[in-house]
């Protein structure tokens, strides 16, 4: 049985914490005694408290982050009534900022702030020789990179071959947008390449092939960028049925001539950049402390989807102070002017410690007191037109990043996107009174109601919906389309083979 036991709750099965893993990676001597344990948001107190309790730790150490601290405040709450015996120590970036006001850390024995590794070893070895400190908060030691061990063989087989795996090739970052918590680092700092790439190698041999980065400036460094991009070209020409897949954070402004040229040798499937844009608006660029060519990364923009097969993620922020919903509008049809395949509509939150607190009183911010502390209302944008803008974003990732409207969408958004699709995302919400679990055929029927309502001719909008379907592999039935025909005419191909696993998703629904 393990003395530590190492736990979490993930968002979905498919995310394998790497805070975790870093973890025990990092426990020296002790690192045989420890377990990593994980649970999936929605999982029943009892039953994780239970589990945990199987394995007798004496210690159990819990990530906590915006998506798990409500949950994980009720299973340490429950843990500590049923066995107040076992040490429970938090950390991760919900606990490393306004302790005072967490219930969860009044509960907990420990809390960890920061980098946790090292602190974390020091303080579970104290605990299991019986000396454990009287002090409940412990700073986070940052050592030099070089000394940190990678968890290459922290990731089980299982990990590997089904699920994320999360890699780092630096931490930091230089840049102090306020409302990311990294605005609190002095720099970025980069992890040695040669035990990087070892590291890649490792766990890419065990059968890893989902690698999700999370660096915040991963083309910082276009040395260090291009070697990580050559490990993997080197891998999917030396196996292209069974390619790897990577995952990358962009600076949208920084791509020079040597970048592109190596993300022009992706094939499609295998490469994806998340690229936050977060605001076109100048002034607003100014407030919150983000420094961005808007120019070069629009022209950026265009280059990577003309001239590359990687699948652009790129993300914008509703409720920014000083931005009005015009404003966001100009840049949200900016946007879709340069056709990425995805744009994630983020809906701004305070994280805690995050500098964008600065701005409460002078722009009215308004926060959700509870997580995950989204805006609730600005100077310039009241509660209901946020609660629209919420509902637009839920309905936009469920209609234009799915992947499964590509015909029908141009139909919808016409020249003015924002404003043709927040009318959709009204009416959709007045016939359904929901913006998730809608059933996959009575979202067609609804979008092609709109569509007739707005003008749209009815052979077109019922050709491109019907097309979507099938090409979706959806075979279900439509109340404005016989599909049977088509079905048996073929004319129409699954679209899973290309789409990427959140799109395939929403493709099987």
């Amino acid at each position: 049985m393990p003395a530590i036991v190492l736990a979490t709750l993930n968002a979905r099965y498919a995310h394998a914490s790497l805070g975790l893993r870093s973890l025990r990676a990092n426990l020296g001597e002790l690192r045989d005694q420890a377990e990593v344990v994980e649970f999936v948001i929605g999982a029943r107190a009892e039953e994780v408290v239970e589990r945990l309790l199987a394995r007798r730790p004496r210690l159990v150490g819990f990530g906590v982050y915006i998506w798990n601290v409500e949950q994980t405040t009720r299973i340490v709450a429950l843990l500590k009534t049923v066995a107040p015996q076992v040490a429970v120590v938090l950390g991760g970036p919900e606990v490393s900022h306004e302790l005072e006001a967490q219930p969860i850390c009044a509960l907990a024995d420990y809390v960890v702030t920061g980098w946790g590794e090292l602190t974390f070893a020091e303080l579970a070895g104290r605990i299991l020789r019986g000396a454990p400190p009287s002090t409940r908060v412990h700073a986070g030691a940052q050592p030099p990179l070089a000394q940190l061990a990678l968890p290459s063989d922290e990731f089980t087989e299982e990990d590997a071959r089904r699920r994320n795996v999360y890699v780092e090739a630096s931490r930091g970052c230089p840049f102090k947008c306020e409302f990311c918590l990294s605005a609190l680092d002095r720099t970025a700092w980069p992890f040695p390449l040669a035990p990087l790439l070892r590291h890649l190698a490792r766990l890419h041999e065990r059968g890893a092939r989902q690698f999700r980065f999370v660096d915040r400036t991963f083309n910082l460094k276009v040395e260090t960028a291009l070697a990580i991009l050559r490990f993997f070209l080197e891998r999917i020409e030396a196996s292209p049925a069974d390619p790897p897949f990577a995952h990358f954070e962009l600076i949208p402004d920084h791509l020079p001539e040597r970048l592109k040229d190596a993300i022009a040798s992706f094939p499609p499937g295998t490469l994806q950049l998340e690229i936050g844009i977060q605001t076109f608006n100048e002034e607003v660029q100014r407030l919150i402390s983000r420094r961005q060519d808007n120019a070069a990364a629009e022209t950026n923009l265009r280059w990577l989807r003309e001239h590359s097969n990687a699948h652009l993620h790129v993300d914008l922020i509703a409720g920014l102070p000083g931005e009005d919903v015009a404003s966001f509008a100009r840049g949200f049809d900016r946007l879709v002017g340069l056709r990425p395949h995805e744009i994630q509509v983020g809906i701004l939150k305070r994280l805690r410690g995050a500098p964008i607190a600065r701005h409460t009183e002078a722009f009215g911010l308004r926060f959700n007191p509870q997580p995950p502390y989204n805006i609730l209302a600005t100077d310039r944008i009241d509660f209901a037109t946020m609660q629209r803008l919420a509902r637009f974003a839920r309905c936009w990732d469920l209609v234009a990043n799915s992947g499964r409207f590509a015909r029908a969408l141009p139909l919808l958004l016409g020249e003015s996107p924002f404003a043709r699709f927040l009318d959709f995302a009204d009416a959709l919400h007045e016939a359904t009174g929901r913006t998730h679990a809608i059933a996959n055929e009575r979202l067609y029927e609804r979008l092609h109601a709109h569509l007739l309502a707005r003008g749209v001719a009815r052979s077109e909008a019922t050709e491109a919906l019907a097309a979507d379907y099938l090409a979706s592999g959806a075979r279900g039935r439509l109340g404005f389309v016989d599909i049977e025909p088509r079905l048996r005419a073929g004319r129409a191909a699954p679209a899973l083979a290309t789409a990427l696993p959140r799109q395939q998703r929403h493709l099987r629904r």
